[in-house]
This record gives C-alpha cells, structure tokens and sequence, in this order.
C-alpha cells in the first residue's frame, strides 16, 4: 500500500523525503528477498496469510524422491511446504505407485520460507500448493540431468489448443487425479478448462471427486494441488469453499465463452501479514 501524498503545506526537504521513501520501501520485502531465504526457520510449522499472499514458518522439504515421485527443477530450490503438503505428495506417490500409474513429475511447492516467488506463480506462498506434472512417463529417469532441469512437461492439449492430444492423455490421467481429489486434506485441484470437461464426460457414474476439481487458465500441463489450511496454523486464511456439485454445468460453461478484456487499474495487492516480517528475518 503507497503512503498518501504529502499535503500541499507539509514541505519537506529532498533529503528528507527521500529518507522517508527509504523506510517505506524497505518495510515491504522484495520477491527476490524471499526467494534468497535458501533455509526455513527451525520451529514448529505454521502457515500464514492467504495462498497468495503469505509465508510459512518452519517449513518441510520433500524428499527428492521416493516410491512414485520424484521432484523437478531441482535448482529452483522450491520443493518446501507445510509437513502436511509433503505427507500428502508422499501418499499420492505410494498410491500411484501401487495403482501402477506411472512416476509422479513433482514441480514447485513454495520456497524455504514462502512468500512472493520472483517467477511462475502468485500462489504457492504458504506452503500448501504443489504442480504436479500430467507427464507420467518413467523413462524421464534415464533423460534427466542432475537436477532435473532439462526436462519440459508436455501440454495434454492439442495443437489448436481447444481440446486435449489423446495420443498423451488417458485413462491414467483421470485415475490419478480421482486419487488426489479423494486425499481428506486435499482442497481443490486447479486443471485446465478442457480438462475439467473432459473429465465431465470420461467420469462415469462414480462423480464427488469432481467437485474438487477446478478449471483455470493454463494448467494444461499440470495440475495444481492445494491442501487446507492445517489446524496448526490459525494465522492461516481459508479459502471460501468449493461450490457443492460436480462443477459440470454453466459455471463450466462460461470459461468457453468469448470475454471482453478487462480494463482499469490493477488491484492494489496488500502488504505481507506482520508475522512475514519476522520469518525472513530470521537467522
């Protein structure tokens, strides 16, 4: 939030006013500060603030790899999340594993101590989203450099981007997102539109699972996994919940639909909750 403008009486010298912006600005840390945070505190984990915008204290890191995952981009250093988050990856990897569903391609969690992210996402702030890649293809263990930074996740779209490529998507696909949509913890998954109706048509008569299954822009070659707010965290802002249905129905119908570009000033995004602060200061 920008200070008001002085008042036409109130004259203060450059130097002062310029000390004054100093203070102001250095209140409200950069996305590069966060992202230079290579460690989370040593406490007990909690999160804190909106999804969007927020931070973790004493964040988790997943495990690189375990039975049925394996995390990506391993340079990012952005496989941190609530414990809660990394038990819930762990499961579905056991589960895909079990179901004989492929390896999951495990892409961003949250950085060390949360907060804004310099790139890629507004969300991921507070240590309860994860990508996971549509990909499910094991040979990517033998194509994968050290860091698994050279490896892209493929679009399950098609060429004219308005539907999906079934020579990549399949009956796997819709049973590992029915598994994670099943996860109690788990609040929503956010897919592309055309996934989502896809899924509409492919579901069959077993249907609940769909009401967490969310359409959003993009999300074409992975799909966005966000848990609850944990009950240790009470700092933590709950979403409004997921409309009861299986979201089959007009509201799916709108994202197919021609939309006039928005016009006016962007949103004014509020500053990190005072909790922040204290996080990425710390040692």
């Amino acid at each position: 939030m920008y200070p008001p403008p002085l008042p036409s009486y109130c004259r203060l010298p450059a130097r002062a006013l310029a000390s004054l912006l100093l203070v102001f600005y250095a209140a409200e840390p950069r996305a590069s500060s966060w992202s230079e945070r290579m460690t989370p505190t040593d406490e007990a984990a909690r999160s804190i603030g909106q999804t969007n915008n927020g931070c973790i204290a004493g964040a988790h890191a997943l495990p690189l790899e375990g039975p049925g995952y394996q995390v990506m981009h391993i340079e990012r250093n952005r496989f941190y999340g609530h414990p809660q988050l990394v038990k819930t990856i762990q499961t579905l990897g056991q589960k895909a594993d079990a179901a004989g569903l492929g390896v999951l391609q495990i892409g961003d969690l949250g950085q060390a101590r949360g907060g804004p992210l310099p790139f890629g996402h507004r969300s991921h702030q507070t240590g309860l989203d994860v990508d996971i890649w549509f990909n499910l293809d094991p040979r990517i263990h033998a194509a994968a450099n050290d860091l698994r930074s050279n490896i892209n996740a493929p679009s399950m779209l098609n060429g004219a981007k308005n539907g999906l490529n079934h020579s990549l998507w399949n009956q796997n696909h819709i049973a590992m997102l029915e598994l994670a949509a099943s996860l109690a913890e788990v609040d929503r998954i956010f897919v592309n539109p055309y996934i989502k109706k896809a899924l509409c048509g492919q579901a069959g008569e077993r249907r609940s699972w769909l009401r967490k299954i969310r359409p959003w822009y993009h999300h074409d070659d992975h799909f966005h996994l966000r848990i609850a707010c944990p009950s240790d965290s009470p700092s933590c802002e709950k979403q409004e919940a997921v409309p009861a249905g299986d979201g089959c129905d007009a509201s799916l119908d709108w994202w197919f639909q021609p939309h006039p570009p928005t016009s006016g000033p962007a949103e004014e995004k509020p500053p990190l909750p005072q909790e922040c602060q204290a996080i990425l200061q710390q040692p």
